[in-house]
């Protein structure tokens, strides 16, 4: 009797330290739709074989973050520059295709 007695409260007694198994945790289903494209004026381009990658929204946290627009060298010949774009409520970033 006394080691049953002895058992309950030990159990008892170290339940009392352990740590809480609730876990509650709230998400959302991925980004709004981004704010409207910023107008500006298209700088000259620095020379030939350059490419336009306009400027774009993208995801930065729980915000959206401005990327301005730039002239850059495409990675490899007759590629072209696919602009972000959000879908589906979904956001897809901006890549280089043939």
């Amino acid at each position: 009797m006394k080691t049953k007695l002895l058992a309950a409260v030990l159990l008892a007694g170290s339940s009392l330290f352990a740590a809480p198994g609730v876990f509650v945790g709230v998400g959302v289903g991925g980004y709004g739709p981004p704010p409207p494209v910023v107008a500006y004026a298209l700088p000259p381009s620095p020379g030939p074989g350059y490419a336009w990658v306009g400027g774009y929204w993208y995801p930065a946290g729980a915000r959206y973050a401005w990327h301005a627009g730039y002239w850059a060298r495409p990675p490899y010949s007759h590629a072209y520059w696919v602009a972000p774009r959000y879908y589906g409520h979904r956001y897809y970033p901006g890549r280089w295709r043939r």
